[in-house]
């Protein structure tokens, strides 16, 4: 299977992470950004969480910086809007958009999935894309209770040694977690299998996301 054309580092130099809560990018494309950084170093990442409490935000700090230590710089925005109520605070959340928009020019940006059951991470991907409308932007997936996992279309394929990685800097940085019973290594490594086998991956594990739109350019 052909390298995956984001992980080409000569066109790709600044990546936005968006996520709803604090550990929502480490769960979605946390395998997919260690791998981009392992390739390309150089990567500037803006990371942004839209809800966090005190303790929380401690450990989505901790959380960034270790999945991006490879990175050339970060832009970590971590907010305080309150979790579960996001489509109620639409109009900051709204402004917060904007002014990312004005601040950040991303060649990719990892957002929710479309149809995600939570009001929080839908709301995030419906101003992903009212933003970012001339952008790559792929969305990723969170196992949860409502179990509205669907069928992606694009897949990175991750080594064995990444989603060991991925999967220990979770448990060791989400100690708040720890005690929900979805939150197991068990689960991350049984998604990242599946989508493995789904996509033929030679390591045997991967990330999926959801590519809605791509624009496929000739070459000169």
């Amino acid at each position: 299977m052909a390298e995956p054309l984001m992980l080409d580092g000569n066109r790709y130099r600044q990546v936005l992470c968006l996520g709803a809560h604090c550990d929502d990018i480490e769960i979605g494309c946390g395998g997919t950004l260690l791998t981009l950084l392992e390739q390309n170093p150089g990567l500037e990442v803006t990371w942004v969480v839209f809800t966090s409490t005190p303790e929380r935000k401690l450990e989505a700090i901790e959380g960034a910086k270790r999945f991006t230590s490879r990175a050339g710089r970060l832009d970590l925005r971590i907010f305080d809007l309150r979790d579960g109520f996001l489509p109620h605070s639409g109009t900051e959340v709204k402004e917060l958009f904007e002014q990312i928009k004005q601040d950040v020019a991303p060649d990719l940006v990892l957002t929710h999935y479309r149809h995600d059951l939570h009001q929080d991470h839908r709301l995030i991907n419906e101003l992903t894309w009212n933003t970012f409308r001339n952008h790559l932007v792929l969305e990723y997936e969170i196992p949860k209770w409502d179990g509205d996992l669907g069928v992606p279309n694009a897949y990175v394929a991750i080594p064995q040694s990444t989603g060991r990685q991925k999967i220990e800097l979770l448990e060791e940085v989400y100690l708040s977690q720890r005690d929900k019973n979805w939150f197991t290594a068990d689960l991350f490594w049984s998604l990242l299998r599946i989508r493995g086998m789904e996509c033929n991956s030679s390591s045997q594990i991967a990330e999926a996301f959801h590519a809605r739109k791509i624009l496929l350019s000739p070459g000169a």
